[in-house]
Formats: C-alpha cells, sequence, structure tokens
C-alpha cells in the first residue's frame, strides 16, 4: 500500500468516526450521568423535568383573567312620612339578600346591556362579599381584559342599587368611582408550586418504579450467581418489541441453536411463541444450545434450579422476565 493510500484510509476512517462521537451529545451527557447516578436518578429527574414544565405549559396556556371590585355602602334614606322600618333592621334583615339580587336574572340582564356581555356568562364570573357589621358589600366581577372587567363591575353596582334593595329605610351607594382591577390569571406563583409539587411526585414515583424493576434483575442476578454463573447474561422484559430479534442476534453471536426453556410450566405456551419468532439458522457444530430462560417476576428459586440443570455443553445466553 503505497504512502498515499494509507493517507486517503485515514481520512475516510476520521470522517467515519468524528460524526459517531460527536453525533448526539444530549446522549452521551444522558449515558454519563446514568454511569454516575444510577438509571433510577436519572430517569426520576427526566420525568420530575418533563411533569413541571408541561405544568408550567398548562398555566402558561391558560387565557388572561382580570378581576374588578367595587364596593356599595347602605345609608339611611331620607325619613318618610307614615314608614316605622328602622334603618338597622332593614340592613341587618335585608342586606345579605344582596348575594342573590346580584345574581337576579332582571339585575344581571340589566348589567349585562351596559356592559354588553351575555348575561349568562356575566353571571358565572359575579361573587358578592359581605362585610359583617358594617353595612359594606363588595362586588367582584372577572373578565378577559381589565377594561371588560372594570365595566362589568360598574354596570352590575348600578343595577343593583336601582333594585333599590333596602328602600325605604336605606339606600345603596356606590363607594368606587372607579374599580379596583387585578390579573389574577395566569397565577405564575401558583403554577410555579404546582409544577414543583407536581414534578416532585412524578420524580419519585419514577425513581421508585426503577427500583422495583432493578430489583426485580437483582432477584435474577442472584440466583443465576446462585447457579453457579459470574458472567453477564443477557437480562430483557417480555414486552420488548425487539426481543426477538434481539436474542436471535445474540445466538447468531455465539454461532449456536436456539433453545427457550420455560421456568415454569405456565411458561409453556410463551416459551413456544418466542421460539418460533426468533429467527435462528441451525449450526451443525458439536457446540450444544444457546438458551433462553423464560420466568416470572418474583423470586427465583426456579429459576436457579433449572439453570443448575443444563447440560454442560449448554450455554445460557438470555433470561426474559414475563
Amino acid at each position: 500500500m503505497t504512502a498515499t493510500d494509507e493517507a486517503l484510509d485515514t481520512t475516510v476512517e476520521r470522517r467515519h468516526d468524528t460524526p459517531t462521537s460527536a453525533a448526539n451529545p444530549v446522549t452521551a451527557i444522558a449515558v454519563r450521568a446514568s454511569a454516575r447516578l444510577g438509571r433510577p436518578v436519572v430517569t426520576g429527574l427526566l420525568v420530575a423535568a418533563l411533569t413541571g414544565l408541561a405544568v408550567l405549559l398548562a398555566t402558561g396556556l391558560h387565557g388572561e383573567e382580570f378581576e374588578a371590585r367595587v364596593s356599595l355602602l347602605a345609608a339611611p334614606a331620607a325619613p318618610v312620612t307614615g314608614t316605622t322600618a328602622q334603618y338597622g333592621e332593614v340592613v341587618s334583615l335585608t342586606l345579605p339578600a344582596l348575594v342573590e339580587v346580584a345574581r337576579s336574572p332582571s339585575v344581571l340582564q340589566a348589567a349585562a346591556a351596559q356592559a354588553g356581555l351575555p348575561a349568562e356568562e356575566l353571571g358565572e364570573h359575579v361573587a358578592v362579599e359581605l362585610v359583617p357589621a358594617s353595612g359594606l358589600a363588595r362586588l367582584s366581577v372577572r373578565g378577559r381584559s381589565a377594561a371588560q372587567a372594570g365595566g362589568a363591575a360598574i354596570a352590575l353596582a348600578r343595577s343593583v342599587i336601582a333594585a333599590d334593595l333596602l328602600a325605604p329605610a336605606g339606600t345603596l351607594r356606590l363607594l368606587d368611582t372607579r374599580p379596583d382591577v387585578a390579573q389574577v390569571a395566569p397565577d405564575w406563583p401558583l403554577g410555579v408550586g404546582l409544577a414543583l409539587a407536581a414534578a416532585a411526585v412524578a420524580g419519585i414515583a419514577a425513581v421508585a418504579l426503577c427500583r422495583v424493576r432493578c430489583l426485580g434483575d437483582g432477584a435474577v442476578r442472584a440466583a443465576l450467581a446462585a447457579a453457579g454463573i459470574h458472567r453477564p447474561v443477557t437480562t430483557a422484559r417480555a414486552g420488548d418489541p425487539d426481543l426477538p430479534e434481539r436474542l436471535s442476534a445474540l445466538c447468531a453471536a455465539a454461532a449456536r441453536s436456539a433453545r427457550v426453556v420455560a421456568v415454569v410450566p405456565e411458561l409453556g405456551g410463551e416459551a413456544m411463541a418466542l421460539a418460533e419468532r426468533m429467527a435462528v439458522k441451525r449450526h451443525r457444530n458439536s457446540a450444544g444450545p444457546a438458551v433462553i430462560a423464560l420466568t416470572r417476576r418474583g423470586r427465583q428459586d426456579e429459576l436457579a434450579a433449572v439453570v443448575s440443570a443444563l447440560p454442560a455443553d449448554s450455554v445460557l445466553l438470555g433470561v426474559v422476565v414475563v
């Protein structure tokens, strides 16, 4: 080979290797983090981050909402000849009815006509608060904009005053010429709090699930160690869609014919189905088969017994947990 050919080969190798090493830096970081922190912790952190982000997005996607508040104060009316109604009695007995009056159809329709809103929509966003022993009531109305909420609150207050609830002993008057308007949604402090709480719960749950799965793999490893197998053995889940291809590749690499063994009789049908799905060529060498053991989750005493009873010329390549 000439020097030019060697240089070309070196160039090709570098071009082939460079994208592989820098193809996906995110994957490389994830692999390093998983190796240092452990797979359950990394999985929990990812789940927590995604959950928190989803909650924040849901909070941000909620449309803006404003709340306008106005105050109504009860005051004595001018004395009316021929009436014995006492102002204090009328206010104490009648003012609590303001809660229902503010939501009555006639009042809502009058206020909605002034505010330019449907009466049904206005009624869903009305709140009334009575201040005890003061003759003061606060009306709150929510809207999609500050102008809409403020206009609806003033219109509702005027409609309530026009209802003349305290007549003839008293009247209601509007304390605020301009309503107090504040944005109530999206509530970012509440959203951040919910996001942190949801992220913590989701992360802990993900770590717990991963720990449970790891405990299952640990039981398999302990059973194999009890059977005298201390080398690495592939452990897979029965729900893996690529399971037949993975096991077939292992058998092909070992140059052995595959044999699927059910650890318990109940898994006989699944063992036969997995063997049929595996496309493994039969080898004519004298080596024994490559054994794939099917077992259930939990204690693996049967797995240890079956592996210990395998022929000496066979090799255990994988354990599938159903």
